[in-house]
């Protein structure tokens, strides 16, 4: 869902003053009195002594006169100096959120330097507030949560009422938002290498007779020459390029072996191909979406600039293949009813040509409902003209967004949710053409359970992330326990990575996320097989960024072909450690920081169900640590992330 903040509220915020302090001699510190910057809000604006929509702050039909009204995701994180002794306010969702939809839920989470001390569970519409009374005495900081429930942050109006900090004394130091300490720069070691290498999946799958289209991930210096030993009957291998054209010509499984050359050498690496139906993702898919850095700005320059780019930053040698068209390209429909790019993309059949050219996959972006969430053209009631029209113009990836289905769907109940997504599913598979179809539908419906069986290949589990800590460490870390719904082909999709500059265009900026919570990000995504979509600008991207996205091992990772996705072992406070099993035998196990400080974190054998001596290996750092007993424990600073690899290969 994409919901720009509205003017009055920002000139309203503006007029605020948010600088205010208590007057002198005061033991109060009320909440309306922070500089309401430090709020972090998903979307829209924080505001004081008001409820987001501009009213007055009402729950179960009581006004309270201070406090601040939010919209979840949002976070407030302030350093109490030592110097308080408790926190109270009553919270809920406000009055406002009763609306047609009543969809708002949200959840309310206190934290006293790294540990819980209040949590109001799951509030929905209609729910009485809570009241929170917490001890301070001697804490460091306090952390305001209002998480969004699980689901999205549509209807969520909910409101810090009369919340205020007691002081121990009239002298004491107000509170201040919080100022994380300088931390060094994660270490991550270079990919660059002279010497030939072969990335990416180890699997590919297509159905027989349709176009098939697979670029070689290679990298190394100079020329590089391609050669494949037993292509499966009907492809081709254009040497210069490593790009594998052609069409299957019957069912089965090819195992071969893909080689690369160089000035300084040669390597191979095993590769599968599997013809047959439904075979489509067999690894989580890779590559780049246009929306999280150009919003609806983007037109076909920009497009094939990305393709470019993708090529030329190296990004497509290690795997990252699709170029996406998010939202914004549609300008309604013909007199026959097809659908019609608008003037920003004058031939999309050209652009799709273009993509093609350099061995990517070319996707594009719908609705169900009667308009996408930018208000352009969806394909309600033309799903089978639409998915044909996808075809003919050579489209190889469809993000379906449920957007506006809302107006056009009776309920949220099961059968409506699957429908749409089972006709235009249905639809693509009609086709003469293999469309990967990603379901963006926020989660509703616990869609992990059930988005295979109505023809999708990845699914949306969450509300729109954006490049700010508390959105990533909500939405990344609610994924637990759905891993056992991952299996080649279906995927959980915790939405499109927020790295490099993004913006929602056509203003931009470098990501929000410190270096250590980048790293956590990748790492999360990685143990959880999640698609990989970069949503940046490809022209821009730093090193250290590209180290980021192009470290193999941690990609082998996220593409391993076992399709087991990781899952929490072991968790305390804000720290905690994920684990998956790999097909080679090891475990990849990530080592998880969500708190202000650096703790030290010990994976123990007996969690991994792990005996004996192990070998270590740090993914990041492509460095074998050495064989320990019993565990291995490592400082992890705040916001940040270890990826290990422990076991010994078969």
């Amino acid at each position: 869902m994409r919901i720009t903040a509205i003017a009055s509220l920002a000139a309203l915020l503006l007029s605020t003053d948010l600088s205010a302090a208590s007057a002198a001699g005061e033991t109060t510190f009320w909440l309306d009195q922070v500089d309401l910057k430090a709020i972090k809000q998903r979307r829209g604006v924080p505001l004081a002594n008001l409820a987001v929509g501009g009213g007055k702050l009402i729950m179960d039909g009581k006004t309270y006169e201070r406090g601040i009204g939010t919209r979840s995701i949002s976070e407030l994180v302030l350093d109490l100096h030592g110097e308080a002794t408790r926190f109270s306010a009553v919270v809920g969702l406000d009055d406002s959120a009763n609306d047609r939809k009543r969809e708002g839920t949200v959840r309310f989470e206190v934290w006293v330097d790294d540990k819980q001390a209040a949590d109001t569970g799951i509030l929905k519409v209609g729910d009485a507030p809570k009241t929170f009374d917490v001890n301070l005495t001697g804490a460091r900081t306090i952390t305001l949560l209002l998480d969004d429930g699980g689901d999205t942050s549509n209807g969520d109006l909910a409101n810090w009422a009369n919340a205020r900090i007691e002081l121990a004394s009239a002298t004491s130091r107000r509170p201040t938002p919080y100022v994380a300490r300088p931390a060094p720069m994660p270490k991550i070691a270079s990919t660059t290498s002279s010497k030939p290498a072969i990335h990416g999946p180890l699997v590919y799958g297509a159905t027989p007779g349709r176009p098939f289209l697979y670029r070689i991930p290679a990298t190394g210096a100079g020329t590089l020459r391609f050669a494949a030993d037993s292509l499966p009957a009907g492809l081709r291998l254009d040497p210069a390029t490593g790009i594998i054209t052609g069409q299957l010509a019957k069912e089965g499984t090819t195992d071969l072996q893909l080689k690369v050359t160089n000035a300084e050498g040669s390597a191979t690496r095993p590769f599968r191909i599997v013809a047959g139906q439904h075979k489509l993702a067999l690894t989580p898919p890779m590559g780049w979406n246009s929306w999280n850095v150009w919003g609806t700005a983007v037109d076909d320059a920009k497009v094939r600039a990305a393709a470019d780019w993708l090529v030329r930053s190296g990004l497509a040698s290690y795997g990252y293949n699709h170029i996406v068209i998010d939202d914004a390209w549609t300008s309604g429909r013909d007199d026959k009813g097809e659908l019609k790019p608008n003037e920003k993309f004058p031939d999309m059949k050209a652009l799709a040509d273009y993509i093609h050219s350099k061995g990517l996959k070319f996707g594009i972006y719908s609705s169900p409902g009667p308009k996408t969430c930018g208000d352009f053209q969806g394909s309600y009631q033309h799903e089978a003209q639409d998915a044909a029209t996808f075809a003919r113009w050579g489209v190889d990836f469809l993000k379906y967004d449920w957007c506006s289905y809302d107006d056009v769907a009776q309920d949220r109940s099961l059968a409506e949710l699957k429908k749409p997504y089972r006709i235009m599913g249905n639809a693509l598979a009609a086709q003469n053409r293999d469309i990967v179809f990603n379901l963006c539908q926020y989660g509703y419906g616990d869609v992990w359970k059930w988005g295979g069986e109505v023809g999708g290949h990845m699914w949306r589990t969450t509300g729109d992330l954006l490049d700010m800590w508390a959105n990533l460490d909500s939405v990344g870390f609610r994924q637990a326990g759905r891993e056992r719904y991952v299996s080649p082909g279906r995927w959980n999709d915790t939405d499109m990575l927020v790295v490099g500059p993004v913006g929602w265009g056509p203003d931009l900026h470098p990501t929000r996320l410190t270096p250590d919570e980048q790293v956590l990000h990748i790492t999360l995504w990685a143990m959880q097989a999640a698609p990989l979509f970069i949503g940046a600008d490809l022209s821009k991207l730093d090193p250290f960024t590209i180290a980021l996205l192009t470290n193999d091992e941690v990609l082998d990772v996220n593409l391993d072909v076992l399709a087991k996705a990781g899952g929490r072992v072991w968790s305390k406070d804000r720290t905690e450690i994920w684990s998956r099993p790999l097909a080679d035998g090891t475990i990849a196990v990530a080592l998880f920081n969500r708190g202000l400080d650096s703790h030290r974190i010990e994976a123990r054998w007996s969690d991994l169900g792990l005996k004996g001596t192990q070998p270590v290996r740090n993914l990041w750092e492509r460095r074998d640590l050495g064989n320990f007993d019993g565990g291995y424990a490592i400082e992890v600073p705040s916001h940040g992330a270890v990826m290990l690899k422990i076991g010994q290969a078969k």
